[in-house]
């Protein structure tokens, strides 16, 4: 282990700690270490709260007893078919959404790059919206949907904003006119729908972790096991790309190569988020730039990020279920009213010129 400092022109100096394994390499800042124990404590808070309390309540005792194997039929009902996999799903995908923001609003040079900003999640809707609209096909069915739909709208928008390479800017508009298409493209399927398939896709549309079950667990976890290490191998060039193509290139960073490789692990992300929860809103916009503000950082660390998307989505859906435990709304509900003013503030922000919107 060896402490090194880098500056580069232009950017503040870079200081910590780096660890390296074998031909890998990882540099650990004092301040993003923190950041990274005290959200990790704040998740392990929020996940005994939700596994102890609620409609089916249990001591803390009871939980850790049916975790090891000997818990009662009682609690190991409550805690393995009806919170635990609710729980493991809001974690895993608030960490994938914010990793994929963090990479799209790294990749773009643009806060506003967002898998629901730009796109990539109301194509994923679109996707699963016709299977449940015109094909009334099983969730597996509507999950594979949802991932042809992201997909297809990611090519689209790289297709469309691509001359020459991309351009950060170019990107985001191309997206954000595709997102509008789709979300278009959603209210006809709806109003074209019967009356019960209208309602599902509307249910689905809000975005929920409610009744999600081990199979929804076992997606997200392999698809997050896979595409996180393929994020983190570009991490370099991607906190590189901050700095702009030119100077990148200059570093040595393979910036079309990377560039691609990371927008399909964004991508892949965002879909497959969609295809397990539905289109959430906020966390993939938000959790970045949290993350970015906590640890005072040029760029959102990915760990940092996906810790942070984490929590936001496990504590909105911990919310929901204290504040309305009749009504059990959709975490999307809290996440979109949140949302939305932060978007506000977001924007107001960038013409203040206190941003980076270009």
């Amino acid at each position: 282990m060896t402490a090194r400092t880098d500056h580069t022109p232009g950017t503040a100096p870079i200081s910590g700690r780096v660890v390296r394994v074998g031909g890998y390499s990882l540099r650990v800042a004092p301040r993003t270490l923190a950041v990274c124990v005290v959200v990790a404590v704040l998740l392990t808070a929020v996940s005994v709260v939700t596994l102890t309390v609620g409609e089916y309540s249990l001591t803390l005792g009871q939980v850790l007893a049916s975790l090891a194997g000997r818990g009662d039929e009682t609690g190991d009902f409550v805690v393995y078919t009806l919170m635990l996999p609710r729980l493991l799903v809001a974690l895993l995908v608030g960490a994938m959404l914010g990793v994929s923001g963090a990479i799209l609003q790294t990749v773009t040079r643009n806060s506003l790059g967002s898998p629901d900003v730009i796109g990539f999640t109301s194509g994923a809707a679109t996707g699963a919206l016709i299977v449940i609209t015109v094909a009334g096909g099983t969730m597996l069915q509507v999950s594979l949907g949802a991932l042809a739909g992201g997909i297809t709208a990611a090519l689209l928008i790289y297709v469309l904003a691509y001359h020459r390479g991309v351009s950060g800017l170019r990107f985001v508009l191309m997206g954000i006119g595709i997102n509008a298409l789709a979300v278009a493209a959603n209210s006809f399927l709806i109003t074209r729908a019967s009356l019960h398939d209208a309602l599902t896709a509307q249910a689905w549309l809000v975005g929920s972790v409610n009744s999600r079950g081990w199979e929804h667990v076992v997606a997200a976890a392999v698809t997050f096991a896979v595409l996180l290490p393929v994020a983190l191998s570009r991490a370099r060039s991607l906190s590189m790309m901050e700095l702009g193509d030119d100077t990148a290139s200059a570093l040595g960073v393979r910036t079309a190569r990377d560039r691609t490789v990371l927008l399909v692990a964004s991508v892949l992300l965002a879909a497959f988020a969609v295809a397990a929860a539905g289109p959430i809103t906020f966390v993939a916009l938000a959790a970045p730039q949290l993350a970015r503000r906590l640890t005072r950082s040029s760029a959102p660390g990915l760990v940092t990020t996906a810790l942070v998307g984490a929590l936001l989505l496990s504590t909105g859906d911990l919310l929901v279920q204290q504040l309305f435990p009749a009504a059990q709304l959709p975490v999307g509900t809290a996440t979109g009213c949140v949302g939305g003013l932060y978007l506000i503030w977001l924007l107001a922000s960038e013409w203040r010129g206190k941003g980076r919107y270009a």
